[in-house]
């Protein structure tokens, strides 16, 4: 199911839009639609990163720490 929703934009913002659109060989409601999708996932990012910052409890760790992690091998102890 597909829902509408219609904006306003800047003149400039939406010559832009028109442009990147014409470039792309896409609409523009592809565009913005994608922008959103990509607005949205680096927001709920952000909450997440914003929320384990307020965590006393959660164990900050160096990046060397996590990229063992990441790969598989633990540090000795």
């Amino acid at each position: 199911m597909m829902t509408m929703t219609a904006i306003r934009l800047p003149e400039e913002l939406g010559q832009r839009l028109e442009d990147a659109a014409k470039h792309l060989q896409r609409s523009k409601s592809y565009l913005i639609r994608r922008a959103i999708e990509e607005y949205l996932s680096d927001y709920v990012d952000y909450e997440i990163a914003l929320g384990r910052l307020r965590d006393k409890n959660d164990r900050i760790i160096s990046g060397g720490e996590m990229g063992r992690l990441l790969s598989g091998k633990r540090r000795a102890k």
